[in-house]
């Protein structure tokens, strides 16, 4: 049983990877990219796997749906630049070609203005291939399996409480084609994020499989991946060797960039990842690979150019039975026998990404160091060679509830560097370091299974490995060990997002309005509406749209999902219930008012 992780680079990247940049504009930038060579692939034992990271054709942004044609020019002009990677692809070997979330329409719709890139997608059961369709037709005539992210729509009926107010639902959803073009697969993203508020949700989490000649896939989409449901349990549940991933991730530092998470995912659940992100720098996305369980294959990341970069990498088509297929951690088992390292070490608190943490400073070149909150025990044992004055690290760790752009529960420990020698900059963005980590050695006393390692030096993100480590020192940005105790997270990550102005997630900001209001006359008998509607849009003004004021008005059960903003008149005329609807839907908050019933 191992007494801890050790961070070390893997053998297939690390000459490539050294003194490179990672995660973020706040790195140095660069292009990093691996040489590859097109292997043979014997009796299917191994395949050839390439993703692609795709800088997407944008539309301009507009409030209202443009015509169904001009968003097909749109779709067509991304799709001739799939259309390349995908020979590409095909000319090089490859059996299976991953391309990115949002990659063929890109993204910030709203929920009318998605409408005309929406196409109803077939169960994969009807045994279809669509040849008059632009991906299918690439599959085929390309003998490649083709992972594509595409808008759905489906109709609902208004006798369905959750059917939306235009009587249909709208999916984010993943395709795939096999080599003769069929619509083998087909998923619908569970956990929205935040932002995607032309999406509906589905009713229910799927489990998506499908088998190929090199072996058995699943897929799911981005965020999906912090979730047990829609990731985890469609690798244990049917015993996944590969999974699909597209994305539209945008990096977050300290710990939140794609490479170093898909990774880390890929290792913990050990299972091969494709994973394809988009690639906008103004949007801070980048960062695409293929991952095995035992090491990263290939990776991107590149800040400085705006092109998409084609990946291709050889894998084991069944890794489980492989010598080489790592053994699983037993976390709770070993939790039992760590105790806490003695010391009259001082702890502070301090934030990183709205999660408070429990901090104690590392003040020697070398030591033992424990930090705990909660149920959870972090412990360090390290060694820096020439401790530099103005560079500070931390040891930190985590036990609660994440609560902002989505909503997941977190053991996390965490060694990292503060922004400056001021303590209240630990967990801010950091660019760069100089101090040097010969050995370090962490661990946490974690109540679950599901741990995820990751660490960023600067210059790039390295794999972990139960091994000593055997590399020259190297200076640490950040390392972390993740665990996810999924038993303690909410149905479903993305519906219990919010974004909390608060210096602690235990409170929060709120906001009251003293209104004088315009009051009206006191005549003996009723005026006319449009006078009342007047009167009461005076009062509107003043309190700039945000609270309504007393109308009559037919207010609807709220389980019938209406929102007056986008269909105003469903209940008849409702000017008053629209206004605050609007204010509410395009400042992303909500308003509370009181309104007169009818």
């Amino acid at each position: 049983m191992p007494v801890c992780f050790h961070a070390v680079p893997s053998d297939s990247c690390i000459n490539v990877m050294d003194n490179k940049a990672m995660i973020a504009s706040y790195f140095p930038k660069y292009v990093g990219i691996f040489a590859f060579f097109v292997l043979s692939v014997g009796a299917l034992d191994t395949f050839i796997a390439t993703v692609y990271e795709h800088a997407v054709i944008l539309p301009h942004r507009t409030e209202t749906p443009i015509p169904r044609e001009d968003a097909l020019l749109l779709m067509n002009k991304n799709m001739d630049v799939l259309e390349k990677a995908v020979k590409l692809a095909a000319r090089q070997g490859a059996h299976i070609i991953v391309t990115p979330e949002d990659g063929i329409y890109g993204w910030e719709f709203t929920r009318e203005t998605i409408y005309p890139y929406l196409e109803d997608i077939p169960d994969p059961k009807v045994n279809w291939i669509p040849l008059q369709e632009r991906i299918s037709c690439l599959a085929k005539d390309n003998s490649i399996y083709v992972v594509a992210n595409i808008g759905d729509k489906k109709p609902c009926n208004v006798s369905d409480l959750q059917c939306p107010p235009d009587v249909r639902y709208q999916y984010n959803k993943n395709v795939v084609f096999d080599s003769e073009g069929r619509l083998v697969a087909r998923y619908h993203k569970y956990n929205l994020f935040a932002s995607e508020i032309q999406f509906d949700f589905p009713k229910d989490s799927e489990l998506v499989t499908f088998d190929t000649p090199f072996g058995k896939f699943g897929i799911f989409t981005c965020f999906d991946i912090f979730s047990h449901d829609s990731a985890v349990m469609v690798v244990n549940t049917f015993q996944i060797d590969s999974i699909l991933f597209p994305s539209a991730w945008y990096n977050l530092l300290l710990l939140l960039s794609a490479a170093p998470i898909h990774s880390a995912w890929a290792r913990t659940i050990r299972v091969n990842l494709l994973a394809a992100n988009t690639h906008d720098t103004s949007m801070h996305m980048t960062g695409s690979g293929i991952y095995a369980p035992e090491a990263v294959k290939v990776y991107h990341y590149d800040m400085e150019t705006g092109s998409g970069q084609l990946m291709l990498s050889e894998l084991k088509s069944k890794p489980r039975s492989e010598p080489s297929y790592p053994a699983a951690v037993d976390w709770p088992a070993y939790a039992t026998g760590v105790k806490p390292f003695s010391s009259e070490q001082s702890h502070f608190p301090g934030m990183i990404y709205f999660d408070e943490f429990t901090f104690t400073e590392l003040k020697k070149n070398a030591g033992n160091y424990s930090v705990c909150q909660k149920d959870l025990c972090c412990h360090l044992t390290y060694k820096v060679f020439e401790k530099r004055a103005d560079e500070v690290y931390v040891l930190g760790a985590f036990d609660g509830l994440h609560t902002v752009e989505g909503q997941y529960y977190l053991q996390r420990c965490t060694l990292l560097k503060c922004q400056t020698t001021d303590l209240g900059t630990c967990g801010e963005p950091v660019g760069s370091a100089f101090t040097k980590f010969g050995e370090f050695s962490l661990s946490g006393t974690f109540g679950t299974n599901y741990v995820f390692p990751q660490i960023v030096l600067s210059g790039s993100f390295k794999s972990w490995t139960s091994e000593e480590p055997k590399w020259d020192p190297l200076p640490v940005l950040v390392m972390a060990l993740d665990g996810r105790v999924f038993e303690k997270d909410p149905p479903r990550l993305g519906q219990a997002s919010c974004v909390l102005k608060s210096s602690s997630l235990n409170t929060f900001i709120a906001a009251v309005y003293e209104h004088a209001v315009i009051l009206p006359s006191a005549p003996l008998h009723p005026v006319a509406h449009e006078e009342a509607l007047a009167l009461m849009n005076q009062n509107l003004v003043l309190l700039e749209g945000e609270i309504a004021s007393a109308a009559k008005q037919d207010i609807p059960d709220p389980q019938v999902n209406w929102i007056p903003c986008n269909n105003p008149n469903r209940f008849g005329q409702t000017p008053v219930q629209e206004r605050p609807s609007c204010v509410a839907k395009n400042n992303s908050m909500y308003i509370v008012a009181n309104i007169v019933d009818k």
